[in-house]
């Protein structure tokens, strides 16, 4: 029995020891205290003592492991892991990495989380988000847009460049905004909320172009010729990347340049000939500077160098000869400016590169270091915003709208899809407000833009649809007062753009993950690959021994936290969100065990299995999902009435995590998932998804006027005027809410039971009982305006739905 106890001790202290992290010489101790132990209790004999020092002597004296251990394994590791291209290189190195590395790890900190500033407007900010923002707003007409005009009116886009939209992201000393991260998401969302084309206008010339990459890797005269163009709005970006022979594969542009001499503007200079031609580029039809991503060559070592040089960027004004832009797409009827652009052979000077001629083939590492920055804010913010204003029109609209004598929102088929509704509304502004805290903390933040921008162009999506199965006709039928119709056209154009959602969720998410966020990977790779063989292999014996303790802590927590469903873990608080931290600190460590146990059963096959790939990258993501609604909660005071948005937010997010961990241990790699489920789910599921009676509260949160409900929709814009639908239907709104007693008051003076609609004749009937004041009469008689508008749909004569004749080029007819 004593014997028994000993060994229970012992492995006891070396599950401890693994779980808690402690180095390899303080475990070594440990172990060696409980074999003094043992034989103190005549349970260890001198034979297991030497087989104890052969073990622990050789690990703990580091000359000694790292050529007769680490030296064969770094020699085996060579011939898994293939070095990196380049272009790999640059990518997988590019941007930072921030709290997800910490979700990555096994073991979150929830106060280093909690710790992160609370995102915050400046006062010139937030006078910018209630002056011109919404002045613009006003100035709006979708239907006009989207309809008639098929482009913002000219007085938009004077005033857009009047007032500095184009320039958020430039600084004051050029003429710029120079506005934080949260305030650029900030004016994105409520720009969304009124019009995509108005949001997507906006958004990318502060996005990845001109002007972000001027102010990284501009020479100083490109910065100075420029940057005060771009702040003015004199000029007009776009930026050209996609080729209709490389969308997400980009770097397999076929767009190229030579090397040359030739003669710019009357003198004869030292240039490059470019041919390319471009599609999908958003601004191309009306820009008047062309961001081209393109190959260099220099067949005749003009420069000095290599022949290819590689992607490289440079600057092109429009008006120079052999530029073609003007002609456009047309994307799903949503009528921002977007188009090809093509060139053949147009010669020009090589101070046209974007950091001059030194910059020559350094256009990827640009482009992937700037990209990280502009995709975690533009499309995530746009899709936060356009559900935010979606949410609270959909719960106005199912308060107003009646069915079987009922608000609609009442019946629990209504009641499901807006509670996903509402809890990703919640959810989409914490995402975009941790994130760009991230950014403005300096971040370069690569796998969390990725994150973002698919999971949150998605729920986007998704949530559109929901919108439209509950509005009905009412998103059927386009016109002035259908606000939900093009932004469902145009979901899919942000799924697809900047990264397409299914490449982004199967390539790049874990992808890049998997090797920046754990914390030995990256630094196994390099020392691999080390040019200096006695450095390689020291950090190489430090990463993988450092490693394998990493894993065998993951292991041990994994099967801990699986056993006690967590419930002994550390969560910051004990109120009704501690289960969702434990939940957290579970699955974190669960990530973290099967991310190295997929790279040692797959090795360098683990990019090519993109399934594998896609499952480990969603539990990252809806960690780091979850981890920003909890921060958000946190962040705004810990107000007990937004808690069911927090709980619908984590237990949705959480569910989504258990699926996809689901799915990864049925199709593990060497059937080890059945192993791996007893390790990890030893009791099944742990989480269940948002309950009915959630759902019924969130519904109910989104059709009853509070703080609660401003706070799902802060920052939009809600001005009851002619081209605002949603403002007009949330003034409606408020006033069916005051009219209903007032209704009720007519009935029990008629006694009987009205019908709820014509509410001017109640009014009437009311004035006639003498049971209505003036001021009451009024409100039920512009509620019943109010109605009308809000149920009714728009209907034209036939020909103002026409369209005009739409004439291709001979190419395109061809084609």
């Amino acid at each position: 029995m004593t014997t028994l106890l000993w060994i229970i001790g012992m492995i006891a202290v070396l599950g401890a020891m693994a779980y808690l992290r402690v180095s390899l010489l303080t475990t070594t101790i440990a172990a060696a205290i409980v074999m003094a132990a043992g034989s103190a209790l005549d349970i260890v004999h001198n034979l297991a003592w030497i087989v104890f020092l052969v073990i622990a002597l050789p690990l703990n004296i580091k000359s000694f492991r790292q050529n007769v251990i680490s030296r064969p394994l770094l020699k085996v590791y060579r011939g898994i892991m293939p070095e990196m291209s380049s272009t790999e290189k640059e990518a997988i190195e590019a941007g930072t990495t921030w709290w997800e590395a910490d979700l990555f790890a096994g073991n979150p900190n929830w106060q280093k989380l909690h710790n992160y500033p609370k995102a915050r407007l400046t006062a010139e900010e937030q006078a910018f988000l209630d002056g011109p923002v919404e002045e613009v707003c006003a100035m709006l007409n979708q239907h006009q847009v989207s309809h008639e005009l098929a482009d913002l009116p000219a007085d938009i886009w004077q005033y857009l460049k009047d007032n500095g939209f184009f320039a958020m992201i430039i600084k004051k000393k050029y003429g710029g905004l120079e506005y934080s991260a949260y305030a650029q998401s900030r004016v994105l969302q409520k720009l969304a909320g009124v019009s995509s084309e108005l949001a997507s206008t906006v958004g990318v010339p502060n996005s990845l172009g001109p002007g972000e990459l001027l102010q990284h890797y501009g020479t100083p005269e490109q910065q100075d010729h420029y940057l005060p163009r771009l702040a003015k709005g004199l000029e007009v970006p776009c930026f050209a990347l996609t080729s209709p022979e490389a969308g997400s594969d980009a770097g397999a542009i076929p767009d190229f340049g030579v090397v040359c001499k030739g003669e710019f503007q009357g003198e004869e200079v030292l240039g490059m000939k470019l041919t390319w031609n471009k599609r999908y580029i958003t601004l191309a039809p009306v820009a008047t500077v062309l961001g081209l991503a393109f190959k260099l060559r220099d067949p005749e070592g003009l420069l000095g160098g290599e022949e290819d040089l590689g992607i490289t960027c440079a600057l092109i004004p429009t008006d120079i000869p052999g530029v073609e832009t003007g002609r456009r797409h047309f994307p799903l009827n949503c009528m921002f400016q977007n188009g090809p652009t093509r060139g053949n052979e147009v010669f020009v000077p090589l101070s046209f590169i974007i950091g001059g001629p030194e910059m020559a083939g350094q256009g990827w590492r640009m482009l992937v270091e700037c990209l990280s920055v502009g995709r975690g804010i533009t499309l995530p913010s746009n899709s936060a915003g356009g559900v935010k204003t979606a949410a609270l029109a959909t719960g106005a609209y199912s308060r107003i709208r009646r069915q079987f004598k009922l608000p609609i929102g009442k019946l629990e088929g209504i009641e499901e899809p807006m509670a996903r509704i509402g809890g990703n509304a919640y959810l989409m502004d914490a995402v975009t407000s941790l994130t760009t805290t991230g950014i403005d903390l300096g971040e370069k933040p690569s796998v969390i833009s990725a994150i973002v921008k698919y999971h949150l162009t998605d729920r986007m999506q998704k949530c559109v649809i929901d919108a439209m199965d509950i509005h009905g006709g009412k998103g059927v039928c386009l016109g002035p007062s259908n606000y939900l119709g093009r932004g469902y056209q145009a979901a899919p154009i942000a799924i697809t753009v900047e990264g397409a959602n299914i490449l982004t969720r199967s390539m790049i998410i874990y992808g890049q993950g998997a090797i920046r966020c754990h914390p030995y990977v990256l630094a196994e790779m390099e020392s691999a690959f080390d040019k200096d063989a006695a450095r390689g292999l020291a950090n190489f014996d430090s990463a993988i021994f450092g490693h394998i303790g990493f894993a065998t802590s993951n292991f041990i927590r994994s099967f801990w936290l699986g056993l006690t469903s967590a419930r002994l873990s550390n969560s910051p608080y004990s109120d009704k969100t501690k289960r969702y931290y434990q939940h957290m600190n579970r699955f974190s460590a669960n990530l973290a065990l099967l991310s190295d146990l997929a790279m040692a059963t797959l090795g360098g096959n683990l990019k090519r299995k993109e399934r594998i790939s896609a499952r480990l990258g969603d539990l990252l993501s809806q960690l780091y999902l979850v981890s920003a609604t909890l921060k958000r909660y946190e962040d705004e005071g810990r107000i007990k009435e937004d808690l069911p948005l927090v709980q619908w937010a984590c237990e949705d997010g959480l569910y989504k995590l258990q699926d996809s961990l689901d799915d990864l241990l049925d199709n593990f790699p060497m059937g080890l998932g059945k192993v791996l489920r007893f390790v990890m789910l030893p009791f099944g599921r742990p989480v269940k998804r948002p309950s009915d009676i959630l759902d019924h509260k969130v519904a109910k949160i989104l059709q009853t006027p509070s703080a609660t409900r401003d706070r799902i929709g802060e920052g939009q814009y809600w001005a009851a005027v002619e081209n605002n639908a949603v403002g007009v239907q949330e003034q409606t709104f408020k006033d069916i809410l005051a009219a209903e007693p007032l209704y009720d008051k007519v009935c029990k003076a008629a006694g009987k039971r009205l019908p709820f609609m014509w509410l001017d004749k109640v009014a009437e009937e009311g004035k006639a009982l003498g049971v209505l004041s003036e001021a009451e009469i009024e409100l039920l008689q512009r509620a019943e305006i109010g109605r009308m508008k809000t149920i009714n749909v728009d209907d034209f004569d036939s020909d103002a739905l026409k369209a005009n004749e739409v004439k291709l080029t001979s190419t395109e007819q061809a084609a």
